[in-house]
């Protein structure tokens, strides 16, 4: 039994790989970000999620907000 490619969806992969950098960049400098910067990073993550939900759906993607 041969197991499926796991990079056939390469969208997908790739938003992951956005958010997995995001997410570390955010937990590496949160103690240094201002209030403003902290609102910036939850809608930039609920943005990356929404991406992620719509690749693995095989919906288009949207501009960042």
């Amino acid at each position: 039994m041969t197991r499926p490619e796991r990079r056939a969806n390469r969208e997908l992969r790739e938003v992951l790989d956005d958010l997995l950098d995001y997410v570390r960049h955010i937990t590496r400098n949160v103690k240094e970000m201002n209030p403003q910067e902290v609102q910036f990073a939850e809608e930039r993550l609920e943005w990356l999620a929404e991406e992620v939900w719509r690749a693995a759906l095989g919906r288009p993607s949207e501009e960042p907000r």
